[in-house]
Order: C-alpha cells, then structure tokens, then sequence
C-alpha cells in the first residue's frame, strides 16, 4: 500500500513534466515504470512505436536489473557483500559492482566524505531502509557509536577473483548503500543501451534525475525542476545532447516529527539528518554526466547554505542552484543563465 500511495503521489506531478516537454501528436513514445523506489520514465522521439517501444523495454529491464542487483536491504548482491563485511569476511563480487564501488569512492575522496555510500548503518537506524518511514529518531549514543566507527568506502580492498573481485573491508561497521549513487549509474547505463541501438533522440527521467539524448524534434528537450514546497515546478530548463540535471531535496523521503522535518539525506559527519535545506540542483555533462547528477549534488546538499558553494567547486559543478530553508534560492552564475522560473518576480541570489 505504501509504495502503491507514494507512486499516486509520484504521478500527480507527470503532467508538469509532460506540459514541459510539451506532450502532442508528434512521434513521442513514453514508457513508465517504478524502480529505485520512484517514478521512472522513458521518452523517445522520432521512430516508429514498435522500435521506440522495443527500446524503451530494454532501459526498463535494465533498471529493473539494477535495481535487483543493488538493493541495500532486501536479498541482492550488494546485500551479500554487506553481510559479509559484517562478518569480517571478503565476498567476490560481479567486476560491475566492484567497478562501481571504486567509482563511487573516488567520489567520496573529492568530496571530502560528504558523499559516503558506506554509512549504510546511519541510514538504517534513522528508518530509511524501508518502504514506509516512521517518525522516530534514534538514540543518540547509538548514533554516535556509530560515527565513531568512521565507516568509509577508502576501507574496502580488491582483489582479482576469477571472473569477479573479492572485495574485503578493513572496518567492519561499512554497510554500503548506493541510493545516492545508483540511479545515476542507470541513467548512463540507459544512454549506453539506447545508442548502441541507434536511438538518438531520448529523455530518461528516474525520479527527477534526467539525462537528455539528441533534441524533442528541432528544440532541445524542456524539462521542469520540482518546487520542494508546492506542487508543480519552481523553474524550467532546456537540456543540449548529452546533459543531465539531478535533484537532491528533504521532501520525497523523509518524515516529520515534533514538527521537524528528517530526510533520507543524512550528514556523514555527525550522523543527523540534514537541516537547514529543502533542495539543491546540478546540471553535469560529459560520458559520466548520470552518475555526477546523482552523487555530486549530494555533498552540495550536505554542505548547507553557508557551504554549497565551496562543495560545488570541489565537485567541479558550474551549474548548481540551492534552495535553503527559508526558501530563499542561491545559484551559480551558470546556473542562472538556463534557468527560466515559473514566478517571474522570484527572488534570486547569483554567487
């Protein structure tokens, strides 16, 4: 019932996206599913609907994939390898997984740890790790138990196994979880499968995190940018070949208590929830532009109104807009060059 309400929810939004990209009679294909615990969608233009369809079931199976092969808490290999690191044991992994931990930790290493797909026990306690979240905060010795046994991904080790890679921890308080990490990783992966079948006009959305193929006919593709507060979009973009826009905010995956608000997105430095914004958005480009939507706006988003801007040039992002607690937006002067806000009269500050 729950993932079922929060799809309802999810699906209410569609016709902001669809009005933006400007749904008619034109040779469009849309395909939707739920993977990664959101909407996903699927968009071609330009071919015949058996081919577009015959495409966009390919992107959807390979979601589907992914999603079996990462889940963080239901049975999937990187399942199995926490179990393992848990045990102090090493397990051989798929030479993908492996390839993406190692990615995920030079991340890591350039965000100075903010983005830390190893604190998979933080997100545990904090009740993120199910399909409904309850309001409740954990107690805070076990919290600090738990940031004083500094989980990092530099702890993990590889060695060639086979066809696959035995990977060990050093640590065993690592519990991987790559929801900040692997809905990106999909999107590259959906690019990837739609060329290699020479499709060249594609939007691949996964819960607001969208990559953009070729154009929508003789203009670029025209996607919105979800208003963390109201329903229906704070501004619009256009997004060239290539490019990929991705949203971290506190109100898809979070819970209120005591009239405060706790999101999934958890601060690796003291093992809170973070405070203090309702949502931050990067726009990245080049062959790796997916998985950067993903990971690199989420150090953004951790390092607060008072330090976006230096996580942003760690991150080397040029496009970032921040939207605090107060609603208040700050953005990149990049950023504010595509940006064309729904509110006319918004107030914006460029730094």
């Amino acid at each position: 019932m729950a993932m079922w309400y929060r799809l309802a929810k999810l699906l209410l939004l569609l016709p902001v996206f669809c009005l933006l990209v400007s749904c008619g009679k034109e040779p469009l294909y849309q395909e939707q599913g739920y993977v990664f615990g959101t909407l996903v969608e699927v968009t071609v233009y330009g071919e015949a609907e058996p081919r577009a369809k015959q495409a966009a079931a390919s992107v959807m199976h390979e979601f589907q994939r992914l999603h079996e092969r990462l889940h963080a808490w239901k049975p999937s290999e990187l399942s199995e390898l926490n179990a393992a690191i848990a045990r102090g044991e090493s397990q051989v992994v798929s030479q993908e997984l492996a390839a993406m931990l190692q990615d995920a930790a030079s991340v890591s290493i350039q965000s100075e740890g903010l983005f830390n797909p190893a604190i998979g026990n933080l997100v545990k306690v904090w009740g993120f790790h199910a399909d409904e979240f309850k309001p409740l905060e954990p107690d805070a010795k076990q919290i600090a138990q738990l940031i004083a046994s500094h989980p990092k991904m530099s702890d993990l080790s590889y060695a060639p196994s086979g066809a696959g890679v035995a990977v060990r921890s050093a640590n065993k308080a690592v519990q991987l979880d790559l929801g900040g990490y692997a809905k990106g990783y999909a999107l590259d992966r959906a690019a990837l499968l739609l060329k290699q079948q020479d499709i060249h006009h594609a939007l691949i959305n996964i819960g607001g995190n969208i990559l953009a193929l070729g154009q929508h006919g003789k203009q670029p593709w025209r996607v919105g940018i979800q208003h963390p507060r109201k329903a229906g979009a704070l501004a619009a973009l256009t997004l060239q070949d290539g490019e990929a826009i991705g949203t971290s905010g506190d109100y898809q995956r979070y819970f209120m208590l005591n009239g405060t608000r706790y999101c999934h997105l958890i601060d690796p430095r003291i093992g809170y929830p973070m405070q203090g914004v309702q949502a931050v958005t990067i726009l990245t480009r080049g062959p790796h532009a997916g998985v950067l939507s993903d990971a690199a706006s989420k150090p953004v988003f951790i390092s607060g109104a008072q330090g976006w801007r230096a996580a942003a040039v760690r991150m080397e992002l040029t496009d970032v807009m921040i939207v605090d607690a107060t609603g208040a937006i700050h953005m990149t002067q990049g950023m504010h060059k595509r940006l064309e806000f729904t509110d006319k009269k918004i107030n914006v500050q460029v730094e």
